[in-house]
């Protein structure tokens, strides 16, 4: 497996900053090559993307999620091998810094020499800087979720759904 590692400190207070994060139907707006992710339930996402001409779908489960904190991932089934955490830590009242670590497995040539030249690491830079450009453009998120997703739990939150299929307290 290979890792990227980046972060980018944002111009909005931590917990909008963490709610827009939630709103996953939201990443194609900022992340090159996400066509669509649909919100299947609380833990789980169905994502199509179409990166160096290879269209893909998988599915992806949270395994762990703390407000203002964390949300951990990991792709279930199908040949997409990734997980990953993004992390938020509050600079001072208006700033907040974003961490995004995934490990991931390289499939086919096109991956393999997509991660040898730093392909997916500069496309994770840039989906940081569209996020903080999303974010900070709106001043505000467009939805959030904060319910707590803990390791090994069957079911997270349950209520009625919002925005994305999640519920909200924007």
């Amino acid at each position: 497996m290979s890792m990227v590692k980046e972060s980018i400190d944002v111009n909005v207070p931590l917990h909008h900053v963490y709610n827009q994060w939630t709103q996953f139907e939201e990443f194609p707006h900022f992340m090159e090559g996400v066509q669509d992710i649909r919100q299947v339930d609380d833990r789980h996402c169905h994502w199509r993307t179409k990166v160096g001409g290879v269209q893909r779908e998988f599915d992806t489960e949270i395994v762990d999620q703390l407000p203002d904190e964390r949300i951990s991932w990991r792709t279930v089934g199908g040949d997409v091998k990734q997980k990953g955490v993004v992390t938020f830590q509050s600079l001072d009242d208006s700033h907040t810094r974003v961490i995004l670590a995934m490990d991931f497995q390289p499939e086919g040539m096109v991956e393999k020499a997509g991660d040898m030249t730093g392909v997916l690491d500069r496309r994770v830079k840039g989906d940081l800087k569209r996020f903080k450009g999303f974010i900070e453009e709106r001043g505000q998120e467009t939805g959030g979720w904060r319910g707590r997703i803990t390791p090994g739990e069957a079911d997270a939150a349950s209520g009625p759904t919002g925005q994305a299929g999640r519920p909200t307290d924007g």
